[in-house]
């Protein structure tokens, strides 16, 4: 258990991190392998979630590890995740008398696949972000409300603005939490393969094959409003699109 004097040292670090513009390494943040791969500056960690909205949510349920992929959206130094009120990670989050869930969340953007003359070499260019923490369901509607609208921007920015909010009803079916950017590091690889000295005469191909996403037209449903255009947010993914 945490003492007041830890919580206080803590909550230090974490102002004094915020000030330099980068998050304390610690012991499970700091990678036991390619430790040259890590940053902990907010630059690099915000550009990373920001490029993504899927995540990987871990938690602990009965004694056993699960991992759930889900949304989400960040706003400032917190991350939000969303699902249904009968969701066991979201009702764990936000149970009592002791609230909070243990998680662990990770993004991760393939870059390239890393293809060496040997089969032990090969390796993938990666960016990736984990965050550790715990959890706690939103409460606030008004925060929850902002929540959501992060999330649908975070996967089509300018969406949120462009869409019917939710009701009553629905946001009464949603359960959000908020996990907050504290004990975090992202890991980066760049760069082609590191074949052996000895291997570089063999006669296999050597390189970086390129990964990327890619959008496709957008498809209107059947029942689209006529005169409904296509939005700018939209078009500008896909150039040779036309309204």
């Amino acid at each position: 258990m945490t003492s007041a004097t830890g919580s206080s040292q803590a909550s230090a670090e974490a102002a004094e991190d915020a000030e330099d513009g980068a998050y304390a390494a610690t012991e499970r943040t700091v990678p036991t392998r390619s430790r040259d791969r890590a940053a902990y500056d907010h630059e690099t960690v915000h550009a990373i979630l920001d490029a993504g909205y899927v995540c990987h949510l871990g938690f602990v349920r009965d004694g056993a590890p699960v991992v759930l992929p889900t949304l989400y959206g960040r706003v400032g130094d917190r991350l939000y995740l969303h699902g249904s009120t009968g969701s066991r990670p979201l009702r764990m989050a936000g149970a009592t008398p002791d609230p909070g869930l243990a998680v662990c969340v990770t993004v991760t953007h393939v870059d390239g696949l890393v293809l060496a003359r040997s089969a032990f070499h090969h390796s993938i260019n990666y960016r990736s972000v984990v965050v550790h923490g715990t959890a706690h369901q939103v409460t606030d509607q008004a925060e929850k409300t902002a929540a959501l609208d992060a999330l649908v921007d975070q996967v089509l920015p300018g969406r949120a603005a462009d869409s019917r909010p939710g009701n009553a009803k629905e946001l009464a079916a949603t359960a959000v939490i908020r996990l907050d950017l504290r004990e975090v590091s992202a890991k980066i690889r760049t760069g082609g393969p590191n074949d052996e000295p000895e291997d570089l005469a063999l006669p296999y191909w050597s390189g970086v094959l390129p990964v990327a996403p890619v959008y496709g037209a957008p498809i209107p449903s059947d029942d689209l409003a006529p005169g409904t255009t296509l939005p700018a947010y939209l078009s500008a993914l896909s150039p040779a699109t036309e309204d």
